[in-house]
């Protein structure tokens, strides 16, 4: 059974989303809050396994709250539900540790196999998404590259093109096609790259891949790697 806590301020939007839930078998809703202070010691105290969490909260937000949560406890995933569009939050709310992203005018079968599929440790980085991280990074003031952490040496060229092709926002599918590999091959690289590079999903490999200059946004094209 998947334990949820539920973290919104507005009570109709937590009675609907826990209707939502409790129809689903293998759901459970173990618990709500009504802002972002009270869902961290809610979390806390319930130690649920998924989270679904509003952005704009009273006390605190969503985004701080999720930080805290997923510094508390890495194995809580949280699932970012917000009315907002995804630019403007999506990528400081990934880079808290948010396992995935989704609107709450998602159909109801939509947000509970959102709930499953990071529930089971996957993250959920539809192409929109990946898109708005790439474009976040894109806008940015351009910095002297960055030092490329030492773990990166660990990955092999195969695992690289993975990455690389993770950050470009290609599913597992399209790594297949591009690599010539099969589908059990594809998912052994990621989860190779995610246990090397130490991180908890996709999400943050994507991150990872950027914030590391592996990756370069606008350029299309990926600095050497030394190693």
């Amino acid at each position: 059974m998947t334990g949820v806590l539920i973290c919104d301020d507005q009570a109709l939007v937590r009675v609907g989303l826990r209707k939502i839930l409790e129809a689903e078998p293998e759901l459970t809703v173990v618990g709500e809050a009504a802002d972002g202070e009270d869902g961290v010691a809610a979390a806390r105290r319930l130690r649920p396994d998924v989270v679904l969490m509003d952005i704009r909260m009273p006390v605190l937000d969503g985004i701080e709250a999720t930080r805290r949560i997923v510094h508390d406890r890495a194995s809580t995933r949280v699932l970012i539900l917000t009315t907002f569009g995804l630019d403007e939050y999506v990528y400081d709310a990934l880079r808290s540790g948010a396992s995935g992203f989704m609107l709450k005018d998602a159909p109801p079968e939509e947000i509970a196999a959102a709930v499953r599929i990071v529930a089971a440790g996957e993250a959920l980085l539809a192409p929109a998404v990946t898109r708005a991280v790439i474009d976040e990074f894109a806008r940015r003031e351009p910095v002297a590259p960055p030092k490329q952490p030492p773990a990166l040496a660990e990955l092999t060229p195969r695992e690289r093109e993975v990455l690389q092709l993770l950050a470009r926002g290609r599913s597992n599918a399209e790594i297949c096609d591009e690599l010539v590999v099969s589908e059990a091959t594809a998912k052994t690289h990621v989860a190779r790259i995610l246990q090397k590079l130490d991180l908890r999903d996709r999400v943050q490999a994507v991150i990872y891949a950027y914030e590391s200059g592996l990756v370069s946004p606008g350029a299309q094209h990926e600095r050497p790697v030394a190693g």
